[in-house]
């Protein structure tokens, strides 16, 4: 595996990579047409680094090359993140260790911002997301990004005091990247019966190739009690994602048959239990991404999340991006920061902006349509 390092900066001259090709003039997404007052990539950038400017620079992190397969066509890039809810961060987790003001919105959404512009991904799949019609929408379209936002029916944000709406998950994509041919809403089931977590399943066609293709973002039930709910919400969307994958093969191919599937979430769960060995026998033929980074190719990493709270420290991995191993091939991950640059305080922090740390996965198509 090649390391590829990205230039970092410090407190004072935030770490932002130069602008890629797929920030360039793109094809108009479907509905308004963006507002051409609003804040462009450069400008974002620009505030995010003015805003930020007392912070230190954000957590050191490199992409892993794990693929040299040649392709014609660009990878794209998939970033999934669960980047903590604002009502929840402030009202309800109890991070014991996390200076009260590093939770600060005002400062913290363009730290979370500065996260995603810093890895520019084609596709951005969040969530605990509780402020997307106010901060997400309105500064992500304008740079050519369409998004659909999912709210869970009993969000927890709801109960905190001043809070800004449900939190739910959100999904955008790069118009000049991909098509939408179409978008499904989830209300997972358990036992029959309807859950407080939701999933966004989206139907994708690749401008550059014709490749279509569904890419799905969920959050499913935490807490250490719940892992047969999560199993039954885990069996629920995979019978889900198989009917309308198989419904996007019939109208594209007319093959009964399925695309090809992507699979981000916080799943709550560790590689031990049940939902993870669900997805990894699936039918639908999934792998997870993140077990590139391992010598043996088979081994997750130590942590996705890692937090203090008045429980005690929490350092788990249970986030994952699955996709489908005989149409998608991995080029590259975004490895993780150690303990030591975390720090004894872990997160959230001045640092970083959530508990949960990003996964960054570029990916190409192995086979393509005739």
């Amino acid at each position: 595996m090649e390391v590829v390092e990205r230039p970092m900066g410090n407190g004072n001259n935030r770490p932002y990579s130069k602008a890629l090709p797929h920030l360039s003039p793109h094809e108009p997404c479907q509905g308004p047409d963006p507002d051409p007052h609003l804040v462009g990539p450069l400008e974002l950038r620009r505030e995010c680094a003015d805003v930020l400017r007392g912070r230190p620079a954000l957590l050191r992190r490199d992409f892993v090359s794990v693929s040299e397969e040649k392709s014609p066509h660009q990878p794209f890039r998939v970033m999934q993140w669960n980047s903590l809810a604002q009502a929840l961060g402030e009202g309800m987790d109890s991070f014991t260790r996390c200076p009260p003001e590093a939770l600060n919105w005002p400062e913290r959404k363009y730290m979370i911002l500065e996260e995603i512009l810093t890895y520019q991904p084609d596709i951005l799949c969040l969530q605990e997301v509780d402020h997307y019609f106010d901060t997400f929408q309105p500064l992500l379209v304008p740079l050519g990004y369409q998004g659909s936002f999912c709210p869970k029916p009993w969000s927890l944000c709801l109960n905190v005091a001043n809070n800004n709406g449900p939190d739910g998950c959100v999904l955008f994509f790069r118009c000049d990247r991909f098509q939408l041919r179409g978008i499904s809403h989830l209300q997972l089931s358990a036992m029959g019966l309807k859950t407080n977590q939701v999933a966004i399943v989206a139907t994708l066609c690749c401008r550059a190739t014709g490749q279509v293709f569904c890419i799905a973002v969920t959050h499913l039930k935490a807490r250490s009690g719940w892992k047969d709910l999560r199993t039954a919400q885990g069996d629920d969307l995979l019978c889900k994602l198989q009917s309308i994958s198989r419904k996007a093969a019939i109208s594209t191919t007319g093959s009964d048959t399925c695309v090809p599937i992507l699979v981000c979430g916080d799943f709550n769960a560790e590689p031990s239990e049940v939902i993870y060995h669900l997805f990894a026998t699936s039918t639908l033929g999934l792998d997870s991404a993140y077990k590139h980074l391992s010598p043996d190719g088979q081994t997750e990493p130590a942590y996705t999340t890692w937090k203090i709270r008045s429980s005690g420290e929490s350092c788990h991995t249970l986030d994952y991006v699955w996709y489908s191993r005989d149409h998608f091939s991995v080029r590259a991950v975004l490895d993780f920061p150690t303990a030591e640059q975390i720090g004894p305080n872990r997160l959230p922090s001045y640092s970083y902006p959530s508990d949960h740390l990003s996964l960054v996965c570029d990916f190409s198509f192995s086979h393509l349509p005739e």
